[in-house]
């Protein structure tokens, strides 16, 4: 019963999505094949998930003929950089992952339909906007994807893609996370885009969800988005409880941020922003909390929804999408199943003790062993 009324609810969706870019006023037989599957994921009738992955070495070194021949060379390249990066010797993923994920988010979101620019541009950090509206833990990926972004624009590739790329390769570095299809060919832009289109950590579910509203994603979209929170650990919202987590299991790509912002016997050390718990409580988005927090089925349903609803994200603002190009088979695999190995010690650490490992909690680095009488 409980797949059927999501499969009655999703249908009532469908009719409700909308379109964007130059998708809305492009006819079905002028799009390309990469266009039409675009189309059929923001219209929620197509999978934004793939397992379809290029396991070759790539065509050649950086930079070579060869590789410049083969569109994916480069990203395949930069992609094996992004997860060295990314993933720690815990198998958790890194502060680099978390961030390149809420980049990709502060990228795409500065965009609605009222505005005339903005969205998935690469204006976050081709302009002055990351000084400007959001600074707050976001140096240390700023940084490093202004290298990639010096390394690999040479070969065609603009500061937008990077960062939207960097997005969908940690959101799969990250333990259970989903390997989204992942497109480029968007167009850089220096100018910063408008102000005042971020949600805030507290802000009442009536505005997030007409905020979203105006970037085209419905209020069942922005239930999955937060999810995001689940790899989190905060710096600057409460910077008494800095490097604490959104969950149990910070650095995992696991549903355990929906039940746990609801459970009020989470551990110590997990902070809920109020903008999260108020979602989990409003009538338009409190079903759709619930079946994200099923231990049987929330997962693989959370994983669905999120990869359409960041594909949408990623696209804001974005006119050519019916040109896009296709690099998902040089996405990692996705790891649909996780053992932490320190988790008696994460334990600990989660309950308050061990203040000195919010660092290594930070950095995903391997727990066991750290501290003296630990197995």
């Amino acid at each position: 019963m409980a797949e059927m009324r999501r499969l009655a609810n999703r249908q009532k969706r469908q009719i409700s999505k909308e379109l964007i870019g130059d998708l809305k006023t492009l006819a079905d037989s002028k799009l390309t094949s990469i266009g039409k599957d675009i189309k059929a994921i923001i219209l929620d009738q197509n999978s934004a998930e793939s397992s379809t992955i290029d396991s070759s070495i790539p065509a050649g070194n950086i930079g070579s003929a060869a590789c410049k021949a083969d569109m994916c060379c480069h990203w395949k390249w930069l992609a094996y950089e992004m997860t060295a990066k990314f993933n720690g010797t815990s198998g958790r993923c890194t502060k680099f992952a978390r961030q390149a994920v809420r980049l990709g988010f502060h990228d795409a979101g500065v965009w609605s339909k009222d505005s005339s620019y903005g969205g998935a541009d690469g204006s976050i950090l081709l302009s002055n906007e990351m000084s400007r509206t959001d600074n707050n833990g976001l140096s240390a990926i700023a940084d490093q994807t202004n290298k990639w972004y010096t390394k690999y624009n040479q070969y065609g590739m603009s500061m937008a893609d990077i960062i939207q790329f960097g997005a969908n390769v940690a959101t799969v570095v990250c333990p259970l996370g989903p390997r989204i299809r992942t497109f480029i060919g968007r167009k850089d832009n220096t100018k910063a885009g408008p102000t005042g289109l971020l949600p805030s950590e507290k802000d009442s579910a009536d505005k997030l969800i007409s905020l979203f509203a105006a970037k085209t994603i419905d209020a069942h979209d922005l239930v999955a988005l937060v999810g995001a929170h689940t790899t989190s650990q905060q710096h600057f919202v409460n910077t008494a409880r800095e490097g604490d987590p959104q969950d149990a299991t910070p650095g995992v790509w696991d549903m355990d941020f929906y039940p746990q912002t609801t459970n009020a016997n989470a551990p110590v050390r997990v902070i809920k922003f109020e903008s999260d718990i108020n979602l989990s409580k409003d009538s338009r988005t409190s079903g759709e909390w619930a079946e994200f927090s099923d231990r049987n089925t929330g997962q693989n349903h959370w994983n669905e929804d999120y990869a359409k609803a960041y594909t949408r994200l990623s696209l804001l603002g974005v006119n050519n999408i019916n040109d896009l190009k296709e690099c998902t088979g040089v996405i990692p695999a996705a790891r649909t199943t996780f053992v932490s190995e320190d988790q008696v010690l994460l334990d600990r650490w989660l309950n308050g003790e061990f203040d000195q490992l919010n660092d290594m909690v930070d950095d995903a680095i391997q727990l066991t062993g750290l501290v003296s009488g630990t197995k």
